[in-house]
């Protein structure tokens, strides 16, 4: 199942950044650091060219300790780019980003040449929770659902920083399958555009190939670590389902209370510090999600061109994940 969500507030919200970037000095990403490759819009890359930016890889302190190191390190290897994790609410590290702001365009501050940044992120990463700690003020309204933010703001941090939040904004097609899942199991996409069996039952196969000794501290499975990661996905849901007490008439285990259970668990941190992806597992997705891409591309031309349509016009790139 490809999950795909780009409702028509996102489409406004490309428009206004495609057209705010020409003002702007530094761009800040705000990533999830549970899935720090997944999260990074491939279209805002687009939309702001080659403009510096600054990867904050918020929700460091539910991430896996060891696994956050593994992506400062890989996204501070990319040209004008610095990563810093983060947790937002935090206001000590918080005020951090104005500094690494400047270290990214060195040029600008003072009152003669303000500094303007643009901060975008996937929904419910967390951004409007950074603003308001940055900005000392309740100026962004916050909440555990996607697409909160729905306009764009300018937010005023210092007498020569300038912030323009906006929404969050995820991309027209996912070509990532995993990448979709990922998102999904975060909350970053609306309800209505995923099944949540399907999505628990991806996250189970995750998490019981890295994070098996979790999955029986919280659930009690009376289980050892090798043989719930040998467990089908569904046999796993079912067993959590029946601890949990997500139960129907007749004996039977409740699936989609079971996957509300494992989604919920996973977003609020109860399940322990996780992150589903390294930067060597998301390259290997990303690649395999343009191979097949292109095969379906070269195989809609060819339909094309057998019909007598082939003007060897492509579809636009969405360069998606």
């Amino acid at each position: 199942m490809a999950i795909q969500w780009f409702p028509g507030h996102m489409h406004l919200t490309k428009k206004a950044i495609a057209e705010r970037i020409k003002d702007i000095d530094v761009v800040i990403e705000v990533l999830d650091a549970r899935l720090p490759g997944s999260s990074s819009n491939p279209l805002l890359a687009e939309l702001t060219g080659h403009k510096p930016t600054l990867k904050v890889l918020n929700k460091q302190d539910v991430a896996d300790p060891a696994r956050t190191p593994l992506w400062v390190d890989w996204y501070n290897a990319q040209s004008e780019t610095r990563a810093v994790p983060l947790d937002a609410s935090d206001p000590a590290p918080a005020r951090k980003l104005i500094d690494a702001c400047h270290l990214l365009a060195p040029s600008r501050g003072g009152m003669a040449k303000p500094m303007r940044v643009l901060i975008c992120g996937v929904p419910n990463v967390g951004k409007s929770t950074l603003i308001n700690t940055l900005s000392n003020k309740r100026q962004a309204k916050t909440g555990d659902e996607a697409g909160i933010t729905k306009i764009e703001q300018r937010i005023t941090l210092a007498d020569d920083f300038y912030l323009w939040d906006t929404p969050g904004m995820l991309w027209p097609r996912i070509i990532v399958p995993e990448s979709g899942y990922n998102l999904a199991a975060s909350g970053a996409v609306g309800r209505n555009a995923y099944d949540e069996e399907l999505v628990a039952l991806e996250l189970l196969r995750r998490l019981q190939t890295h994070y098996a000794p979790l999955l029986e501290a919280r659930y009690k499975l009376g289980l050892p670590a090798d043989a719930i990661a040998a467990l089908q996905d569904d046999e796993l849901l079912e067993a959590i389902g029946r601890k949990r007490g997500a139960m129907m008439g007749g004996g039977r285990v409740n699936l989609q209370k079971a996957a509300e259970i494992v989604l919920t668990d996973f977003r609020t941190a109860i399940l322990g510090r996780i992150t589903l992806e390294t930067p060597q597992e998301f390259e290997a997705w990303r690649t395999a999600g343009l191979a097949q891409d292109a095969q379906r591309q070269a195989k809609k031309d060819a339909r094309a061109k057998a019909k007598g349509k082939g003007s060897g016009r492509r579809d636009a790139p969405e360069a998606g994940e």
